[in-house]
């Protein structure tokens, strides 16, 4: 398959959790008590679907201004601050050689039950038709050549229909799935 797009989307890769639970367990180490939940989220964390390789993890704490300290343990495994316009929330890249291997979104326990990145996860693994027809769209917008800034705006309907569905199933209404500002 070629990549036009510079998006690669790969086959589902089983070392994909222990890739996750290797840096849950560091970053707990690193930063002792500050999560209080932490999670493998996103495509990567779904047996058998189809992913960009990049390691989604999700991290809750009381408070986001709680994270500061833990600035310098956060780098020190890699993890820099990114800002890409998520307001409700503190993201960190950590990448190699300026590739992305994981991405950790630390948001508010609080927030915690109803995040929606946990809900489509938790129903990809229930639901493997929708896995498929969301792996299908990965690998159709790749092949099409979608540039990477507009990838992710060009899942969202699916991505909106299938977190609706999810939400409805658990009692909680729709809410939009793009967060970006």
């Amino acid at each position: 398959m070629s990549e036009p797009s510079g998006i690669r989307v790969a086959d589902y890769d089983p070392s994909w959790p222990r890739q996750a639970a290797a840096a849950i367990n560091a970053l707990r180490a690193a930063a002792p008590g500050l999560f209080l939940e932490l999670e493998h989220i996103g495509s990567t964390a779904v047996p058998g679907l189809a992913a960009k390789p990049v390691i989604d993890l999700m991290a809750a704490v009381h408070d986001l201004a709680h994270a500061a300290p833990a600035q310098v343990a956060l780098a020190d495994l890699g993890f820099r601050p990114h800002d890409n316009g998520m307001t409700d929330r503190l993201l960190y890249v950590r990448a190699r050689e300026k590739v992305r291997s994981h991405i950790l979104h630390v948001v508010t326990l609080e927030s915690w039950p109803t995040r929606n990145q946990r809900i489509l996860r938790d129903h990809l693994r229930a639901h493997p038709e929708d896995a498929a027809r969301y792996a299908n769209l990965k690998r159709a917008l790749v092949d099409a050549g979608t540039p990477p800034a507009v990838y992710a705006r060009a899942k969202t309907a699916l991505v909106q229909e299938l977190t609706d569905r999810a939400r409805a199933q658990l009692g909680l209404p729709p809410v939009p799935v793009w967060e970006k500002q």
